[in-house]
């Protein structure tokens, strides 16, 4: 008889997660290394080469969150009524793809604006189909494993892409649309594996069906920890800004432009070292204390940006930025899945999603006022005090709610499990 001990150790390991996870986990990869290839640009040629504002570059990211937050709902809730995601998240990978050449093609801001526009509607009616495939595909215990998985791989393409826009930019003398015509490639392949390597599990036959998945009384359906895990998301997302700020931060601190991905690259790193062990670890423990954690980085990160007067400060700065996601994103969308019914999944992360974009879009417009007005500075002190606020309102959810991030199994899932024995 195998010892418990040794079991457990071996239920934790990377080889137990599912060939289908580790593909949509590429999928994600290879799509990070196209978008980041254009994103980490982005901002400074928005800036040097067509003359934009900081406010206009605050719109313009936080447009293109809220569009693709709104877009989740609809897909998410579509997913559930059709009883598969697959098929969703391929139109949404495959018209990220196809948007791609509008970047170097552009020949103004407003050309910019609509391809971030578009390309955000197909990022739209994939994640939540995705998302919620990930939880049909991953059983409880290694939830937080898989999701934050899929989390590191798609980092790794973050800071992948931004390594290769630096060496292109060096061979090419700083040709950003030549950077932006290579960036097409990886996102196509990323379509063909989607496609090719994942397969939807079979619908439980005892599964309800969902036949108006955004109806008041599917909506009441949800729960009130999964309501209550939104308010916490929507109130930290208030105390983030587009990372495209990070950029700018870099660049007035005198980092040259064709250094300005490493940006990218220094947060993504630390981000995909820290996404899975965090999600391990939230297997084991609360996941609610991983996140305070998660929060409390962020004000740090905050902080330190706010006060550096050089680029090692910067750095560090930043370094503290991609931590805190390590140990809030992959988490937050672990605890969609934990408290939402399996067939309700996809309109749980539709709308998880779309107080999250609402919120973003509100903080970016903020940040970048700020940031005209003020200066950079109390952008970053101002996104440290919301964050407090956030981790405060967090404290009184543990403590009203002490079950909501232990790893519980939802109701449906323990319904299930109690008729099988």
């Amino acid at each position: 008889m195998e010892h418990p001990a040794t079991s457990e150790c071996a239920r934790t390991g990377l080889r137990t997660i599912s060939s289908e996870i580790w593909a949509l986990g590429f999928v994600s990869l290879l799509m990070d290394v196209s978008s980041e290839m254009v994103h980490a640009l982005l901002p400074i040629y928005l800036v040097t080469v067509m003359g934009a504002s900081m406010v206009a570059i605050g719109t313009i990211e936080g447009v293109a969150e809220a569009t693709a937050a709104i877009t989740k709902v609809f897909s998410g809730a579509l997913s559930d009524w059709l009883g598969k995601r697959k098929l969703l998240a391929i139109i949404g990978y495959a018209l990220a793809a196809v948007t791609k050449p509008v970047f170097p093609l552009a020949s103004s801001v407003g050309w910019v604006m609509a391809a971030r526009f578009v390309d955000r509607i197909g990022k739209g009616i994939r994640d939540a189909p995705r998302d919620a495939l990930i939880a049909d595909i991953a059983p409880p215990d290694l939830r937080g494993a898989s999701f934050g998985l899929r989390q590191s791989l798609d980092t790794v393409g973050a800071f992948v892409g931004p390594l290769l826009a630096i060496g292109l930019m060096w061979l090419t003398s700083n040709q950003f649309r030549i950077v932006f015509w290579v960036a097409v490639l990886p996102g196509a392949l990323a379509v063909g594996v989607l496609a090719l390597a994942v397969r939807e599990p079979v619908r439980p036959a005892d599964l309800r069906q969902v036949r108006a998945p955004l109806s008041m009384p599917e909506l009441r359906r949800l729960g009130s920890s999964f309501w209550l895990v939104v308010c916490v998301a929507t109130v930290f997302t208030l105390a983030r800004f587009s990372q495209a700020f990070l950029l700018v931060r870099a660049q007035g601190m005198g980092l040259p432009t064709v250094l300005i991905p490493l940006i990218f690259v220094v947060m993504n790193v630390i981000y995909a070292l820290a996404a899975y062990p965090a999600g391990a670890l939230s297997d084991r423990v609360n996941r609610l204390t991983m996140i305070i954690v998660g929060f409390s980085i962020l004000i740090a990160a905050d902080l330190v940006l706010a006060r550096a007067g050089s680029l090692p400060g910067v750095a560090l700065g930043v370094a503290l930025w991609g931590l805190h996601l390590g140990f809030t994103e992959g988490l937050l969308a672990t605890l969609v899945s934990d408290t939402a019914p399996p067939e309700l999944r996809g309109t749980a992360f539709g709308m998880f999603n779309l107080a999250g974009g609402f919120a973003l879009l509100a903080a970016s417009l903020l940040a970048g006022m700020l940031w005209e007005i003020f200066g950079p500075q109390m952008t970053f002190l101002t996104g440290a005090g919301l964050t407090a606020l956030a981790l405060a309102g967090l404290g009184v959810v543990r403590w009203r709610v002490p079950t909501l991030g232990g790893n519980q199994k939802t109701q449906t899932e323990e319904d299930a499990m109690s008729s099988q024995s």
